[in-house]
């Protein structure tokens, strides 16, 4: 089987968790404060404060904003949950608006209508969604017009670009994930990232029960700080993330190419964004027979994601009619796009897809009576 992915551990990211466990420093040491200076010089942020993982990257960068009871977020409801989940965490409620029919992230248009209609709306809450960046100039004017911070889930873009920018100094705060499926890994972590310096300073002491010194604690916060273990893995992950994302960008583009003639139809990657490919994406009506007919062939798939955020039990009381997101989530299809295929992958990936083709469109033996 052709796995939807394959984390890589080599000898680097071994010999960094060994020098840390001979170090002895495996609790929030100073390889945290290094991969923490190495990641924000990646984004072109002045700040990083590394976190457990992504969901308490994007609480704590929730709570460093100040949004909290009271507040709603807007943001999309084709996500995974934590998105949504981070923000009820943080004490606010998520409004959601619905996504672009082409990329799948959140639709600006709509962002507009929902803050227009309402007056509690504190945040707007972008994801980068299978890498590739949402439309933030108009994000970023709808946000500064109603006084609003912008957020970025980039959890799923390390290293993507919009217009010739990384994500991660977007908004006013950016959050990242390296969970082990991610384009980088750290076994499990997060990272926020901002220009801000007060920003930097709430979420550091929100990551460490509010602590300001010693025994000191300004507010009440989390243990949501990263160990050096997983730091010590991270470094070495970042040093080959660009190796990765160029990888999966090769991937990408000879995967799209082969099923330029099919009826699937590629995610959309706009030409003033450069995607990192966390998944490769198609859209297909016939999502589910496609995928039984791909598993049949060795290939592994995932659908990302099955169930929109506002359908979810979790989020029942929430009102939401988003037609786009609600087809999307029964049309999307991944499938392998990781650095580790080989070129024959490639093909039996594309070769699978185009057989389902043929099966689909043969017709019946035209039958002759006697």
């Amino acid at each position: 089987m052709i796995p939807i992915a394959d984390p890589e551990i080599g000898d680097a990211e071994r010999e960094g968790v060994l020098d840390v466990l001979d170090d002895g420093q495996l609790a929030d040491g100073p390889v945290v404060r290094e991969f923490e200076n190495e990641f924000a010089s990646f984004c072109g942020a002045d700040h990083a404060v590394a976190t457990t993982n992504g969901t308490t990257a994007l609480h704590a960068a929730f709570e460093a904003l100040g949004i909290g009871e009271g507040d709603t977020v807007v943001t999309t409801p084709f996500s995974f949950v934590a998105s949504a989940n981070a923000i009820r965490h943080a004490g606010a409620e998520p409004v959601f608006a619905d996504v672009k029919p082409d990329t799948l992230t959140l639709d600006p248009d709509s962002v507009a209508d929902v803050v227009a209609r309402r007056e509690d709306v504190a945040a707007i809450l972008a994801v980068h969604l299978y890498g590739t960046p949402a439309e933030m100039r108009r994000l970023q004017d709808i946000a500064a017009d109603h006084a609003l911070a912008l957020v970025e889930d980039a959890a799923q873009a390390h290293g993507a670009e919009y217009r010739g920018e990384r994500v991660g100094t977007l908004g006013d705060v950016a959050c990242f994930s390296f969970y082990p499926t991610k384009n980088m890994m750290s076994g499990e972590g997060g990272m926020v990232t901002t220009e801000h310096d007060g920003v930097a300073e709430r979420v550091r002491q929100f990551c460490d029960h509010g602590r300001t010194s010693g025994y000191e604690h300004e507010r009440v916060g989390h243990n949501f700080r990263m160990t050096s273990l997983c730091a010590a893995i991270g470094r070495a992950q970042l040093a080959k993330l660009p190796e990765y994302n160029r990888a999966r960008r090769e991937n990408a583009a000879y995967l799209a190419e082969r099923l330029a003639d099919t009826s699937v139809e590629v995610v959309h990657e706009p030409d003033h964004v450069r995607s990192v490919y966390h998944q490769f994406t198609v859209t297909s009506d016939d999502r589910d027979a496609l995928r039984d007919h791909l598993a049949e062939r060795g290939v592994d798939t995932g659908i990302y994601y099955p169930v929109p955020i506002h359908e979810q039990e979790a989020y029942a009381d929430v009102e939401a009619d988003l037609p786009v997101a609600e087809r999307a989530a029964e049309r999307v299809l991944s499938l392998p796009v990781h650095p580790n295929l080989s070129p024959k992958d490639l093909d039996a990936i594309a070769d699978a897809v185009a057989s389902f083709e043929e099966a689909t469109t043969a017709q019946p033996a035209e039958v002759v009576d006697s």
